[in-house]
């Protein structure tokens, strides 16, 4: 079975952006935005909540287009609608089965892009494997966070932290 990877960009406070979705403060010019964009080569699928996708829309993507080209992207959302589909762009359900039905296809690791509402979602129910978390040096006070919400409390497996320039890490942790 496929792993789900929450590869994601966070303040040291815990934000994956700051208010009004500002990710102004977050560093581009470390040799980790690199990594990050060569890891996500290794990816065939990703994963995005409603608000997540439509902030796209801000970056330059339409609506209904695929943000991720050499991926299957899926918008996971009870009321999203576009009004003409990327083939490679599927609305589904927030349902457990929906989810497991992903992980059981053949390929490479699922790519977490976001929101701090799904990831919850994902990690209470136990369908986050890993988490790689871009740790920038800022401090943002609020915003979305990582998780919106937690109702209960985890402990990760240490397995890995880089240093990159600017002042960011790449920490690894597992779930399972």
């Amino acid at each position: 079975m496929r792993n789900i990877i929450y590869y994601i960009a966070s303040s040291i406070d815990g934000y994956i952006c700051g208010p009004g979705e500002d990710v102004s403060l977050f560093t581009r010019e470390s040799n980790l935005v690199q990594k990050y964009l060569e890891d996500l080569k290794d990816f065939d699928t990703v994963l995005m909540g409603k608000n997540t996708y439509e902030f796209g829309f801000q970056c330059g993507i339409s609506p209904g287009q695929t943000p991720y080209e050499h991926m299957v992207n899926y918008v996971v959302s009870s009321g999203a609608s576009y009004p003409s589909i990327d083939p490679n762009l599927i609305i589904i359900p927030p349902r457990i089965e929906e989810i497991q039905k992903i992980k059981e296809k053949e390929g490479a690791d699922i790519y977490l892009c976001g929101g701090g509402v799904l990831a919850k979602w994902l990690l209470e129910n136990g369908l986050i494997d890993v988490i790689k978390l871009k740790l920038n040096p800022i401090i943002l006070g609020s915003g979305i966070k990582l998780f919106e919400n937690l109702n209960k409390q985890y402990t990760l497996n240490f397995t890995s932290i880089e240093s990159f320039s600017h002042g960011l890490h790449l920490i690894t942790y597992n779930l399972k």
